[in-house]
């Protein structure tokens, strides 16, 4: 027996990982060396999502630190789009810190230096070096994965639209429209397959 859910219990963070053109919502971030300002930062994300070309073809990358008070269209525009298809950016107030976006309506930000790579099957983890941080609030309580799993209708507001049916990822909450999802479906989210999407009911 394999119950995913016992994953929920990690206490980590919800960052927008952003770099030139796009970003994405990611969780899986642990510091992992260095001290300050010289924090080497790890974080991991999926092949299958476009901001992982766009981060393999940049030498920074920056990660802007959720709250507990996050507007849910955030997570919404960086976690369940793709940046193929709309300007993520646009769809929110940004500024550029050493030539990389960063997200506003957030705690704060840090942005990084690609120090090294490592690959699997599924993902890349991506270590970088801290170059520039600053705080926006430190009053609120940063968002973890696990209140992201308790609040997670409320934080993705799933909808049907256009007459097409919604699938929502059990696990990270990602939505696919359509009528049913793929044999072949890997979730651009969190890397998981059709058998983690259940129907949304209207």
């Amino acid at each position: 027996m394999k119950n995913s859910k016992i994953t929920h219990k990690i206490t980590q963070g919800m960052y927008i990982l952003t770099v030139p053109g796009g970003g994405c919502v990611v969780d899986a971030v642990s510091r992992v060396g260095g001290s300050g300002d010289q924090a080497l930062v790890a974080v991991a994300v999926a092949k299958t999502n476009h901001s992982h070309k766009l981060l393999s073809e940049n030498d920074k990358f920056a990660l802007s630190v959720l709250g507990e008070n996050a507007d849910p269209e955030l997570i919404q525009t960086f976690g369940f789009n793709s940046s193929k298809d709309i300007d993520k950016c646009a769809k929110c107030q940004t500024e550029e810190v050493a030539g990389v976006p960063v997200v506003k309506d957030s705690l704060g930000y840090m942005v990084f230096e690609k120090f090294d790579a490592i690959d699997n099957d599924t993902h890349t983890i991506y270590i970088g070096k801290l170059v520039e941080a600053d705080v926006f609030d430190d009053k609120v309580t940063p968002m973890t994965y696990a209140y992201y799993q308790e609040h997670k209708d409320e934080l993705t507001k799933t909808t049907t639209t256009q007459g097409k049916t919604a699938w929502v990822c059990t696990v990270c909450g990602y939505v696919y429209y359509g009528d049913e999802v793929p044999d072949d479906f890997i979730c651009p989210l969190c890397g998981l397959g059709k058998a983690y999407f259940k129907k949304k009911e209207d």
